[in-house]
């Protein structure tokens, strides 16, 4: 069954309809930065139903004075917003050392503005309309991605993975290839770090979704396919002819094994 869009109905029908969807959120906190009052309006209430404390700014100013001034779990970020836009908050609030994940909001339109948002540091985005299901499945999914950070022990034998002249630090989610640092965006260390860790195997683009964002729902597959391409544009030396991500015809992608690597 399609998924209810965000406006589409009622704020009773749609309260409803995401009830099932409430789970305990350990009181995070949540930002959103967003300047349409009735979508502000429903994210909040939904957020709130679902256990989260959340602080909305309604302008781009106030908007950064509070992710700056506060600690928050989550910042769920639009782009077009009066004062200080979207792209330039995520720019600032990446420039900080204390990491906190941030999902965007774009229009359908707005390919350009997802990629630069992407490219300065955003987790994830979420096209409008969106809806109310999808927005709780996309937060859920990021902090289950913190959780998993926070926790995980890796043994010495996985802290740096080695493939070729590509090395992953996978403690201090650094990259480099013949000894130079490559800069990914923190979805394409993820997505590199989960083929990386499992050469040959062969995944479908609705896999990919369920674990490596978390979520997997039908449609948004073209969201694996453009991190793919950025990660080999910032990966391959020849992305069309990749050495590392490689395309599987009728299936979906796969990290190749370690003899194909030395021999490419």
């Amino acid at each position: 069954m399609q998924s209810p869009d965000l406006g589409a109905l009622p704020v009773l029908w749609t309260a409803v309809l995401c009830y099932a969807y409430i789970e305990p959120s350990m009181n995070r906190r949540i930002l959103v930065i967003e300047d349409d009052k009735d979508i502000a309006g429903l994210v909040e209430l939904h957020l709130r139903d679902s256990g989260y404390d959340v602080s909305v700014a309604r302008d781009g100013t106030y908007g950064l004075e509070a992710a700056l001034a506060k600690t928050f779990d989550l910042i769920i970020l639009d782009i077009l917003l009066p004062g200080i836009d979207g792209l330039e908050i995520c720019r600032r609030v990446r420039a900080r050392p204390l990491y906190t994940p941030i999902l965007m909001l774009t229009s359908r339109s707005s390919e350009v503005d997802r990629v630069l948002g992407l490219e300065m540091g955003a987790d994830d985005y979420l096209t409008k309309p969106f809806s109310v299901p999808e927005l709780l499945a996309r937060v859920k999914a990021l902090f289950r991605r913190e959780e998993a950070i926070r926790s995980e022990v890796l043994p010495e034998s996985q802290k740096v993975i080695e493939a070729g002249q590509l090395v992953i630090d996978v403690g201090k989610r650094k990259v480099t290839i013949n000894g130079k640092e490559i800069f990914l965006t923190t979805k394409e260390f993820d997505l590199l770090l989960h083929f990386a860790r499992h050469p040959g195997h062969v995944y479908s683009r609705l896999e990919l979704l369920n674990q490596v964002w978390g979520y997997g729902y039908e449609g948004y597959e073209h969201t694996v396919n453009s991190h793919i391409n950025r990660l080999r544009a910032k990966i391959e030396e020849d992305p069309a002819n990749p050495r590392y991500v490689l395309s599987v015809r009728g299936v979906g992608y796969k990290f190749a094994d370690l003899d194909e690597i030395d021999n490419r």
